[in-house]
């Protein structure tokens, strides 16, 4: 399903994540971790298209209009604006009705069962302004099941939500998992991806581990990605990017030669 070709993200030229490379099968379930700052936001900002890589590139397969969902952390909604539920679940249906469609009965109906699969029935004329932070995240959700995409990237989607809702969120990325769909969530409660995400990226950075969650989060690689994040320098010296190596899992540990943390790099 993805495919990193030695990807270096980044702001104004400066990285923020570099060397990645390796493979995502299609219908994984990946929790992507790390130390603050490790790149984890900055990497789906780089699939979902809204950061052009300064090295490298990433690989995607031909997606149906709307195949590619992104949430990220906060921002897409402005709970100011007078817009109630229902018009903003039904943004999922851009794909199918454009930017000035109407909705027929049938598409309507969708809506409401989205918002009854996420428990807000009842919530369609209200404000979004007037939902908490558990309800508009359970909005969120529901646009997303509107959006019926096959690969759903989700930026820290349990962040400082009660917990009933972070049960029911979870068991619908558990049933879009089942759907064969590919999914990539930023968590940082690594219990919750213990529990929950078969696969997990650690990042800091650079890759640190991928593989099955029981092999990345050890005690030792975790040490090392808090080590990588603690020793990065802005003002270390530049490196230049190596040749990729060949592709396949992504690697336990960068396998570009001469790597140390804190590098610059110059294209």
């Amino acid at each position: 399903m993805i495919r990193f070709d030695n990807l270096t993200l980044g702001y104004d030229r400066h990285p923020a994540v570099h060397h990645l490379s390796g493979d995502i099968p299609a219908g994984a379930l990946v929790a992507v971790v790390g130390p603050n700052g490790a790149g984890k936001s900055t990497l789906l900002k780089g699939l979902a298209g809204e950061l052009r890589p300064i090295g490298g590139r990433v690989l995607l397969p031909e997606l149906p209009p709307g195949g590619l969902a992104y949430m990220p952390q906060c921002g897409d909604i402005d709970p100011s604006f007078p817009v109630s539920v229902f018009d903003v679940v039904a943004m999922g249906l851009w794909h199918e009705i454009g930017a000035f469609g109407a909705l027929s009965r049938s598409q309507r109906q969708r809506v409401r069962d989205a918002l009854a699969t996420v428990g807000l029935s009842g919530f369609e004329t209200r404000p979004i302004g007037s939902l908490s932070g558990g309800q508009l995240q359970r909005a969120r959700f529901a646009r997303l099941i509107l959006q019926d995409a096959p690969l759903i990237l989700l930026d820290e989607p349990f962040a400082a939500i009660d917990s009933r809702t972070v049960e029911d969120l979870v068991g619908l990325i558990l049933g879009w998992h089942a759907e064969g769909r590919t999914i990539l969530t930023v968590v940082h409660d690594l219990e919750q991806v213990r529990r929950h995400f078969p696969t997990a990226l650690l990042l800091s950075r650079e890759p640190v581990a991928f593989g099955p969650t029981a092999e990345v989060l050890t005690p030792a690689l975790l040490a090392r990605a808090r080590r990588l994040s603690e020793a990065f320098d802005e003002d270390a010296p530049e490196c230049h990017i190596e040749p990729a190596p060949a592709l396949g899992a992504m690697p336990a540990a960068p396998s570009h030669p001469g790597s140390h943390p804190g590098h610059r790099h110059s294209h």
